[in-house]
């Protein structure tokens, strides 16, 4: 007799689509984690503040300074994040915006007015990315020694146009805006272009195909070159980018400081760096956040404001900021070793 012939069955474990996402989720709960631990670390300073100075950190003009002085770092982070994310670094970020404030201010260019102040220090910053990614994407040179090359070249130019001096705006509609009647709801006009430019560069980074592909090459750039990604325009267009940032934030520190000086922007890349790391953004590349940088930014801001309210002196500060840098590095290097 016939006996009748089961199916096959089917071992194969049934895969659940919430463990195919696990990495991801995981991922996405780490950066709420720093997020969370990042806001936690300004409340803590803010509460520092009001208790040693209360009625000078917590005053109104004292916020406003702060968020102020934070929006020209800030810009400048925005498009060091970029270039970090890639696996890239930018040291020639301070000498471009010092580069970039002198060139906008000489006497020549301010008789073209408002515009041509403007005009003038984005395409200097432009100018200095598209070189920057000129040597690293195609002339085959290591990013710390191209930019460590454009921070000598920019400084000396910058002291070469200046002689030492420090040029003085005489634009009444770019000395305006950095008066009290210039703020919009009590906002000043600089802290609305940081807010902007972040907006920006976080649609940038994590809506676009601009952004999968910066962080694709930040993670294996020969995968991604395999996967069809131009990897040398791609770092290329980063170098731009952050160029266009430091022009910006040039143009913002003359408004701030209604001049230009070629000592401005002095140590913006140890700032912007250590800005962008603490956010969360891998030193090493593949991965970037706008939100977190931006953090990361008005924690030392509100250290530095923190330690002139109560005269402590600059060296104290730039300890605090390094013990701050290497407790970073040591946190992402114990999450990567737990990935």
């Amino acid at each position: 007799m016939t006996q009748p012939v089961s199916p096959p069955r089917d071992d194969t474990p049934e895969v659940s689509p919430f463990k195919e996402h696990a990495p991801w989720r995981t991922l996405a709960a780490r950066a709420d984690v720093r997020t969370l631990s990042l806001l936690g670390v300004l409340a803590a300073l803010i509460v520092i503040g009001g208790i040693t100075k209360p009625d000078e950190f917590l005053d109104t003009r004292n916020l406003q300074l702060v968020l102020t002085q934070a929006s020209v770092i800030g810009v400048v982070t925005v498009g060091m994040t970029f270039v970090i994310t890639s696996g890239g670094i930018d040291l020639s970020v301070g000498a471009i915006v010092a580069l970039s404030s002198v060139w906008a201010t000489t006497v020549a260019t301010q008789e073209y007015g408002f515009a041509g102040v403007l005009f003038t220090a984005v395409l200097v910053g432009v100018g200095c990315g598209l070189v920057n990614g000129l040597l690293i994407a195609y002339g085959g040179m290591v990013p710390f020694i191209a930019t460590l090359a454009m921070l000598s070249s920019a400084r000396g130019l910058a002291l070469q146009i200046t002689d030492g001096k420090t040029q003085i705006v005489t634009i009444d509609g770019i000395l305006k805006l950095g008066e009290r009647d210039a703020y919009v709801l009590g906002i000043p006009p600089l802290v609305l272009v940081f807010a902007v430019v972040t907006v920006i560069g976080w649609l940038i980074l994590n809506r676009t195909t601009f952004g999968r592909r910066t962080v694709a090459v930040g993670g294996n750039a020969e995968a991604a070159r395999l996967a069809g990604i131009d990897v040398r325009r791609q770092r290329l267009y980063l170098y731009l980018l952050s160029g266009l940032c430091c022009g910006i934030a040039a143009f913002l520190l003359i408004i701030l400081s209604g001049s230009g000086q070629n000592t401005n922007g002095n140590l913006y890349e140890l700032d912007a760096i250590a800005a962008a790391i603490i956010g969360g953004t891998l030193l090493s590349g593949g991965r970037g956040t706008i939100t977190g940088s931006v953090l990361g930014v008005l924690i030392f801001t509100t250290i530095t404001n923190i330690f002139a309210l109560n005269n402590l002196q600059s060296d104290v500060q730039q300890i605090a900021k390094g013990a701050i840098i290497v407790a970073a590095v040591l946190v992402q290097r114990r999450t990567a070793s737990t990935t």
